[in-house]
């Protein structure tokens, strides 16, 4: 099976921390043939180059890719992958890097494609708003949780290591950015309050990795006290046997994970095929049983007892969206969380 033992290898190096920005790993992964099942249509063949962002590679390889191929419409698709850092992974598309399929970890990199006229400008419209899977902020801990960690606020109380990626290169980041914000926010202090709690938890951060992905191998090597990170990493970690528990804070936020065909994809009808796919309830079943958060209510409910409600959920509409929030605070000049970086001499790409 020497398209299995290419995966392995692949997630093995990602695994390792072998995989650097905007890696490209191209594998080419045998149609399979299948039953009829979700997604419809008739295969014909064709080929997907997906690049997405890091933590979604084994939900994509191990599960929807072979899911999608075991359909009337993905038989005889072949797929090539990349995972990096969403960030970076969106500069290499707008480099040149081939997509016919893209996946980021937040809206303002599927927006800056949109802009380099690489992804339609209606690529939200459809019930989904262009959202294929979510997640929410957690803080993974040690086992037992020594330093009886629950909340964001535990972070800037107690005298604890964290890890979490750089904002200035990994959506997740981001993300964990405006959960620490937001908490702050929701719990009624001020806007600068929630900045200055932001510049806390960076200063008491040891290492800023380039990606979520990259965060989760330092943390399961055995530095910091917790890590900042998508709830789905902290199921899949477990699953695979890493020795950490996770606890949800009460006030955290909602992740929304964006994924499009892109307007020069060299097979277009494969890639919205396989967008269909991800959204139909097999789809996102699959998304479940990797850790995320489906976008279907119905799928949803059906893994309640998996994704326990959280009490103060907030989402990134509660702050403007995602164009005012990435220019306020992210961006590379005067972006306020770019400020606290640069005061606090953290590397800015």
């Amino acid at each position: 099976m020497k398209n299995v033992k290419k995966q392995r290898l692949h997630r093995l190096g990602a695994r390792l921390g072998i995989a650097g920005i905007a890696l490209a790993a191209t594998l080419g992964i045998a149609a399979c043939g299948g039953d009829d099942s979700d997604g419809g249509g008739s295969g014909g063949g064709g080929s997907i180059d997906l690049v997405a962002y890091s933590t979604p590679q084994q939900a994509f390889e191990d599960g929807l890719i072979p899911a999608f191929q075991d359909t009337d419409a993905g038989s005889g698709v072949e797929f090539s992958t990349s995972f990096g850092a969403s960030g970076d992974q969106r500069r290499a598309v707008e480099a040149g890097q081939p997509a016919d399929f893209v996946d980021f970890s937040l809206e303002p990199d599927m927006l800056s494609l949109v802009d380099n006229k690489l992804v339609p400008e209606d690529w939200n419209s459809g019930p989904t708003k262009g959202i294929i899977s979510s997640s929410v902020v957690t803080l993974s801990v040690r086992p037992g949780n020594p330093e009886d960690i629950h909340s964001f606020d535990d972070l800037l109380t107690k005298d604890v290591e964290i890890i979490t990626p750089n904002p200035a290169t990994s959506g997740g980041a981001k993300w964990n950015i405006m959960a620490i914000y937001g908490s702050q926010i929701e719990a009624g202090k001020s806007e600068q309050e929630a900045l200055d709690a932001v510049a806390t938890v960076i200063s008491k951060t040891s290492v800023l990795d380039d990606s979520a992905r990259d965060s989760l191998q330092t943390f399961a090597s055995g530095k910091g006290d917790v890590l900042i990170g998508y709830e789905n990493e902290a199921i899949q970690a477990k699953d695979e046997g890493i020795d950490l528990e996770y606890v949800i804070p009460d006030s955290t936020i909602k992740i929304e994970n964006p994924g499009a065909v892109t307007t020069d994809a060299q097979d277009p009808d494969a890639a919205k095929a396989f967008l269909d796919y991800i959204l139909t309830d097999q789809g996102q079943g699959t998304f479940a049983d990797y850790g995320y958060r489906p976008v279907t209510e119905s799928v949803l409910q059906q893994n309640a007892d998996k994704f326990p409600e959280v009490p103060g959920l907030f989402t990134i509409a509660d702050f403007g969206g995602w164009a005012k929030v990435d220019d306020e605070f992210f961006d590379d000049a005067s972006g306020k969380v770019t400020q606290i970086l640069r005061d606090q001499g953290a590397p800015l790409e």
